[in-house]
């Protein structure tokens, strides 16, 4: 049997009588303490990393380091997030294209500040995704709601509600079930041209009539349909980047000179170019209470998704863990769009 005595006395600490935003934070830590110690006993057989030559210590160690890179990248993304979605709001009060916002917004210096700490968030998930598969790192990304949740609420001078802690305890329930009986299995780090071609060939029509779409209406519906653009756009950049950090060795000018030329890192690029714009757009476009769960719950499925199909990552849990693992994944699901309707629904309109 497990122990995890860490998280046990958390989870009695958390019944008791504490404020919602302390209930969050433990429940933060419940969820990593229990994560790490439900991992140990499983790692032995090197099921994270794609090749394993050091043992089951070196492999206990780089899955450890892994969840703890991404937890620290969830937690750097949530602050910029918050950033940005102030930044977009106040920006401007005029109506704007979205070519037009962005510009505006690359004249702002909070978006830069935003931009900033994103970008220390976006190197600590590369290197986890160095270590650990795309399955295990993107589940392990969506606790950044968990840090969003607190640091908005302070901004704001509000109080998380009890409805918000509980969500909160859900979806870090989730990450944990999904993450130890799940069993994220590392696939290859690069696929094929054809490949690429193929996931471009569904992708990008998709992605064409959600923008058509987000033309012809407006408010929720546009809210809704760029954020599900923005958010498949960091899927695939989330696969993308693993692809690029296998290739990254900046110790000599051949090391560079290959990367450099590397297809995916200027698909790379672009993607996250593109991205940021469509997620601003869509939090211009209508309530945030649209936008947001869209586009959190958008990006782990579609790179779950592109984990599995393009490098050949996989879950693998006991025959009796499937049902848990589904209703994991639907309250990972549900969880994250509650918090994130919740969140959305309190900011001021623009």
């Amino acid at each position: 049997m497990i122990r995890a005595p860490a998280a046990q006395r958390g989870a009695r600490q958390l019944v008791g009588n504490t404020s919602p935003r302390v209930a969050v934070a433990r429940t933060l830590l419940v969820a990593i303490e229990t994560g790490r110690a439900a991992l140990r006993p499983r790692l032995g057989h090197g099921a994270w990393q794609g090749s394993v030559h050091n043992g089951g210590r070196s492999s206990v160690a780089k899955a450890d380091i892994a969840v703890l890179l991404a937890l620290g990248a969830a937690f750097f993304i949530a602050i910029g997030d918050v950033i940005h979605q102030r930044s977009a709001l106040e920006v401007t009060d005029e109506p704007v294209g979205h070519l037009q916002l962005f510009t505006r917004l690359l004249r702002d210096g909070r978006w830069w500040l935003g931009t900033a700490v994103a970008a220390a968030g976006f190197g600590l998930q590369a290197a986890a995704l160095a270590l650990g598969s795309v399955l295990l790192v993107q589940a392990l990304l969506v606790t950044s709601l968990l840090f969003a949740l607190p640091i908005s609420a302070r901004l704001a001078h509000r109080r998380v509600t009890r409805w918000q802690g509980l969500w909160a305890v859900l979806l870090a329930g989730s990450v944990v079930v999904i993450v130890t009986v799940g069993n994220p299995t590392a696939g290859q780090t690069r696929a094929s041209v054809e490949t690429w071609l193929a996931v471009c060939a569904v992708l990008g029509p998709l992605l064409a009539l959600f923008l058509v779409g987000a033309r012809m209406w407006s408010g929720s519906t546009s809210a809704v349909l760029l954020g599900a653009v923005s958010g498949t756009l960091w899927g695939v950049f989330a696969v993308l980047t693993k692809s690029v950090v296998h290739r990254l060795d900046v110790t000599s000018w051949s090391g560079a000179l290959e990367l450099m030329r590397t297809p995916e890192l200027y698909a790379w690029a672009v993607v996250a170019v593109a991205g940021t714009a469509f997620q601003q757009a869509s939090f211009r476009a209508g309530p945030m209470t649209a936008s947001l769960p869209t586009m959190t719950v958008a990006e782990p499925m579609v790179a779950a998704v592109l984990g599995v199909v393009v490098l050949g990552e996989s879950l693998r849990p006991a025959e009796s863990g499937w049902f848990v693992l589904i209703t994991a994944v639907a309250v990972m699901v549900v969880a994250t769009a509650a918090l994130a309707r919740g969140e959305a629904a309190i900011r001021p309109p623009p």
